[in-house]
């Protein structure tokens, strides 16, 4: 009978794979739960929790300023130089009438990326300083929905290429912003591997 009531003490937690609905249990660092039924994983354990996400997303911050206000690469050709930043790539796209390919390099490699961390740091700061800021649940919600159309990588691997290419006839030399745009990829990609939503759910009260 005691046994039973401790039992429907627990937090029940759905299936996302079958909609099995399970009482959560306590885990070890690095653990995961699994479903009882599919094997799907339900939830899991980190070891540092938002804290490893925030000192993530903070590096992410200060190498996503880098990689926007240094240049990319420059480029010698016969004695002359020029080199530009990523926003100079896409006012030169605009300016040559190619609109739609430029909102579509801002708004994939700047724009969405920046909101992105802005949200994160909204969730994560005022949680590890013990402050309560509105809107958490809607935050939450704009972040998951941005991250498909974050194109860091995709950007990365065309300049990559036009660099290699452009290298048979001119000298290419990388800039400070390539080597973060690099850095800033791999940040951003572990602070989505350790970004847990259960801990902010956790956070949130009933109503939010």
């Amino acid at each position: 009978m005691s046994n039973d009531r401790a039992a429907t003490a627990l937090p029940l937690t759905a299936c996302r794979e079958c909609d099995l609905l399970q009482h959560e249990i306590a885990l070890p660092p690095h653990a995961e739960a699994l479903c009882l039924r599919c094997g799907a994983q339900l939830y899991r354990q980190t070891l540092h929790g938002p804290d490893t996400t925030l000192a993530f997303t903070l590096a992410s911050v200060l190498l996503f300023l880098l990689a926007n206000f240094f240049p990319l690469v420059r480029l010698e050709l016969q004695g002359n130089q020029t080199s530009s930043t990523l926003f100079g790539a896409v006012t030169t796209l605009a300016s040559q009438d190619l609109l739609s390919v430029a909102l579509l390099v801002f708004g994939t490699t700047i724009l969405v990326p920046a909101i992105e961390m802005a949200a994160m740091l909204y969730l994560l700061l005022p949680r590890r300083l013990g402050v309560t800021v509105p809107g958490r649940a809607r935050t939450f919600r704009l972040i998951e929905w941005l991250r498909p159309w974050g194109m860091i990588e995709v950007f990365m691997l065309g300049v990559l290429v036009s660099v290699v290419k452009m290298a048979t006839f001119a000298s290419v030399v990388p800039g400070v912003a390539l080597w973060s745009f690099g850095a800033l990829m791999l940040t951003l990609a572990a602070a989505a591997h350790f970004f847990n939503p259960r801990d902010l759910w956790q956070g949130l009260p009933l109503h939010e």
